[in-house]
């Protein structure tokens, strides 16, 4: 019956020693800890060896959950592997213990909340590039593939598939390039 602590910050300028503090603070024998985006649970490989490891009668402990989730759909995910592992979900700074019927309340809505903030940052990021597109300023990523590049390989009577190879690129992208 551990308790095992989950630390995420989203940025590598980010600390996650105030969080490891508190995990500490809360029993957490094992606290694991990474600099990923928490939009999804996709490449958190802590958080993965975590979910793998965890067993029943151990609580999974995090300063917040946003810490563990941005996503209903991710959170609810987490809380369903937990739950099948006979194991219990708790937040140090949220009212939130998978173990009573008003934590999992909690939890529930507080998901809800992290995701419609999430969406609102979506959002607001959408809207500051169409202003930046209607004045002229966003100008989008750079290319990654130079057609011309491609264009003289081809002529040189190098194939698409080898072209692929030496710009590694798609070879759908050589594809479209030479159709146009």
């Amino acid at each position: 019956m551990a308790k095992i602590g989950y630390a995420r910050v989203s940025t590598i300028d980010q600390d996650t020693a105030i969080q490891v503090e508190a995990l500490k603070k809360a029993g957490c024998t094992v606290i694991r800890k990474e600099k990923k985006s928490g939009s999804s649970t996709a490449g958190r490989k802590e958080l993965a060896t975590i979910l793998d490891f965890i067993s029943e009668g151990d609580t999974l402990v995090v300063t917040r959950i946003d810490r563990l989730a941005r996503s209903m759909g991710d959170l609810q995910d987490i809380v369903r592997h937990l739950r099948a592992k006979g194991a219990d979900l708790q937040a140090t700074e949220q009212p939130i213990n998978t173990n009573t019927a008003a934590g999992k309340a909690f939890l529930d809505m507080l998901g809800v909340f992290s995701e419609f903030e999430t969406n609102l940052r979506r959002e607001r990021q959408l809207e500051g590039i169409a202003k930046a597109k209607a004045a002229g300023v966003y100008k989008g990523r750079r290319p990654s593939i130079d057609p011309a590049q491609v264009r003289n390989l081809h002529a040189d009577g190098i194939g698409p598939a080898e072209i692929a190879r030496k710009l590694k690129i798609g070879r759908a992208s050589v594809y479209r390039v030479l159709a146009a």
